[in-house]
């Protein structure tokens, strides 16, 4: 099994609601965004997925939120845009573009250092 990862950033704001009804302070982090891709072989060129072609993809998955205060976007409407969250929407978004002998295995998303979250289907 081969297995590739590629990195990406965006720039959002988001207000998480806590588990007592209470809204944290709206607030904006740079989101790193590493997602890893699988395959049993490798394609004619000798690779999983071009890296700039996965790339290209997440980053357009996420120009949405570039910017953005996330609870604003209609994909998060009604559900609290954390990073677990996120990382789902992105993954679900994703795994659809890749070529089928691909498997999405990940996406991962940092809002923090040391804060993380992972999403695997």
């Amino acid at each position: 099994m081969f297995t590739v990862t590629v990195e990406t950033t965006f720039t959002a704001r988001h207000q998480l609601t806590t588990a007592q009804g209470q809204k944290e302070p709206v607030h904006s982090h740079d989101w790193i965004v590493c997602s890893a891709v699988s395959a049993d072989r490798l394609d004619e060129m000798g690779l999983v997925v071009d890296f700039d072609d996965l790339k290209a993809k997440i980053e357009e998955v996420t120009s949405l939120f570039n910017g953005a205060r996330l609870e604003e976007l209609s994909c998060f409407q009604g559900v609290n845009a954390s990073a677990e969250n996120v990382a789902k929407y992105i993954y679900d978004k994703i795994e659809p573009l890749l070529p089928s002998h691909v498997k999405l295995r990940y996406v991962e998303v940092a809002e923090a250092a040391g804060c993380r979250a992972k999403y695997s289907g």
